[in-house]
Order: C-alpha cells, then sequence, then structure tokens
C-alpha cells in the first residue's frame, strides 16, 4: 500500500496509475438500472457518451447493459481525468 499523494490522494493501483475518487462498482449499477438515460456515464465525467446514451436510450437498453457490465468487470476504466476507477 502506498502512502497517498496531492497526485493520488486515493493512492495508485500495481501498475503506478492514481486511482478516481469514483467507484467502478457504483458506475456500474448506475449504468445497469439507469443506464437509459446515462448516468453511469455522467458519474464517470464522459459528458459526451453520456449524452448519446440519453438520446438513443442507451442503444435500446443493450449499449447500456454492455457498458454496465463493462464497468463491473474491468480494471481499465478511467474517470474524465484518466484516473482508474476505484472498487
Amino acid at each position: 500500500m502506498t502512502v497517498p499523494t496531492p497526485e493520488a490522494p486515493y493512492g495508485v493501483d500495481p501498475l503506478g496509475r492514481p486511482y478516481s475518487d469514483k467507484s467502478k462498482i457504483v458506475a456500474g449499477i448506475l449504468q445497469l438500472f439507469l443506464g437509459t438515460l446515462g448516468i453511469g456515464r455522467f458519474y464517470v465525467g464522459s459528458v459526451g457518451v453520456g449524452v448519446a446514451q440519453l438520446l438513443t436510450c442507451g442503444g435500446l437498453g443493450v449499449w447500456a447493459l454492455i457498458d454496465g457490465i463493462l464497468f463491473l468487470t474491468s480494471n481499465d476504466r478511467t474517470d474524465k481525468q484518466g484516473r482508474v476507477l476505484r472498487g
């Protein structure tokens, strides 16, 4: 475990990338239940993708479902600042 620094207040992952203040679990659950509105994407700061999901109803639900599963299972999802999601 590394000591938090101003550049990485939530620590760093094993590859040395700083963790985000956002959680991949929260993002995934928001995307699964409210993905047709793009809420999971808005949560992590992906406003453009969130608007696209909002306008297409989450790709008629398919895009939102796949995106939610990927948020929950991937270790490489990042927030708007490029920091890896915690969780």
